[in-house]
């Protein structure tokens, strides 16, 4: 019924009826939300279903507000909070953590995400102080400011849902003081504008090179460090030092534009806010991680637990917080959290290859793994069926275009995806080096090229793993 509340919304805006629904990735992921593609003959929305009115209203709020301050946020095309359901502009699929994930070399960042990390920040302001300003935090949820109960949620979700079912060990009243300390201090920064809360590189779309946000529905009035301190700490994206100093200097200049700078001034409370956005991050991984049992959310704490080292060997806070530093020092300590996602820091190997059945499946020669994952594509529709496809292959955009508008297809490629999330994850968390997935179909020309190339775009947006691609028919042709 709530997806019918959807297509009626589409209806109305578009005026015209959507024929095809598709689950996006990440759906009841750390949010719970339901996220999902209407797609009519021309158009495209994305439909979301969540049952936290107020969280919603904020949502549609905030992003009403952004668009009359000419904010690169989508438009809201309809809503009936009753439902929980609201529908908003396409922003594509792209993130920034994507185009992060798919343009880098280790440490090594190419220009080009540089450039989009300079451009995000440079709208960042924005948001903060000059549509900051006459925001209607009336609406804001849970609470209008990150206070001093804000800040206690943060700190107790970290202690109960990371500390303690981590097994890092602390003195409770100690620790209790130290996060008074910081909370008092905290407290002293101007906290008079925007604070976004997840302002990090999953929440950032990236469309014709620009940014496009989301996600901002957890917004309230508080201080400028945190977002920035969100953004260049975000553990998986794994930015290196001297990118994240970079980026921070790009943010003070832009930042001046818009209000006087005190450099030092803001300093001195930028890393305690860096800490604290860590430790709401590290709460949110242990509460999905350890206490729902989903494994995805723990492969980030290693990356958050390179971040931690970092800040206590570089950074020098102005206020004392020991119990806290030495449950720092028995997180780095701790070869369960260390080793989370890939046992002893190695990497899983997935190969993947497509092929054509009337030669048969690729044989593993190299790994003694007896060839992991065989899937078949013959049951999708097959584009070498049609005269205008017949010379191309599944790295071609007719023919993606062709199976992309096919709802099997769609289907299809979701189940593999899950099945395949899930296995990775548990051969990961066990140490296992490699993978082989090949996909199979009648020539292997167009479906199977086309769902191997899918996969590795998919796989290359998470860390911890190296990919190859040999699309084995084609290999044969080109010779």
């Amino acid at each position: 019924m709530s997806i019918d509340i959807l297509k009626q919304l589409f209806d109305r805006h578009f005026h015209a009826p959507a024929t095809q629904v598709t689950a996006l990735q990440g759906n009841l992921g750390a949010s719970g939300r339901n996220i999902m593609r209407l797609s009519g003959d021309a158009q495209t929305a994305i439909g979301v279903l969540y049952n936290v009115r107020e969280e919603n209203a904020a949502f549609l709020e905030f992003s009403r507000h952004f668009r009359r301050h000419g904010l690169p946020v989508p438009e809201i095309y309809g809503d009936d909070l009753s439902q929980g359901a609201y529908l908003e502009e396409d922003l594509g699929d792209t993130t920034l953590f994507e185009f992060l994930s798919e343009n880098r070399d280790d440490e090594t960042i190419a220009p080009s995400v540089v450039e989009a990390y300079r451009k995000t920040i440079a709208v960042l302001p924005r948001f903060q102080v000059e549509a900051g300003r006459t925001v209607n935090y009336k609406v804001a949820y849970p609470r209008a400011s990150f206070d001093r109960q804000s800040i206690a949620w943060d700190l107790n979700y970290f202690k109960y849902y990371f500390l303690r079912l981590a097994g890092v060990p602390f003195n409770e009243q100690a620790l209790e003081d130290d996060f008074a300390r910081l909370t008092r201090f905290l407290l002293t920064a101007d906290h008079g504008y925007f604070l976004y809360r997840d302002f990090q590189s999953r929440n950032i779309m990236l469309r014709d090179g620009e940014p496009w946000f989301l996600d901002y529905q957890g917004g309230r009035k508080g201080a400028l460090q945190y977002d920035i301190a969100s953004l260049l700490y975000d553990a998986k994206a794994d930015l290196p030092p001297s990118v994240r100093e970079h980026l921070l200097e790009h943010y003070l200049r832009q930042l001046s534009k818009f209000i006087p700078v005190d450099r030092t001034a803001f300093l001195r409370h930028y890393y305690p806010y860096v800490y604290v956005r860590i430790m709401q991050a590290l709460g949110a991984y242990g509460f999905r991680g350890f206490y729902e049992r989903k494994p995805l959310f723990l492969q980030s704490v290693p990356y958050a637990l390179k971040n931690v080292r970092w800040l206590l060997h570089n950074v020098e806070l102005p206020v004392a917080l020991p119990t806290l530093t030495d449950a720092f020092q028995g997180m780095l300590g701790s070869d369960k959290l260390l080793n989370l996602g890939t046992k002893g820091g190695s990497e899983l190997l997935v190969r993947i290859f497509s092929f054509s059945f009337h030669r048969g499946s690729p044989p593993d020669d190299n790994t003694g793994n007896g060839g992991g994952f065989v899937f078949d594509a013959r049951s999708l529709p097959n584009p070498g069926r049609e005269e205008q496809y017949k010379a191309l292959t599944g790295s071609d955009r007719p023919v993606i275009d062709y199976l992309e508008q096919q709802e099997s297809v769609h289907r299809y490629v979701a189940s593999v995806l899950s099945l395949l999330d899930s296995a990775i994850d548990n051969y990961r968390s066990r140490g296992f080096r490699n993978l082989m997935v090949s996909f199979g179909c009648t020539g292997g020309q167009h479906r199977s090229v086309y769902l191997a190339n899918r996969l590795a775009e998919h796989l290359r947006a998470r860390n911890g793993m190296q990919v190859t691609v040999r699309h084995l028919e084609l290999e044969k042709m080109a010779r």
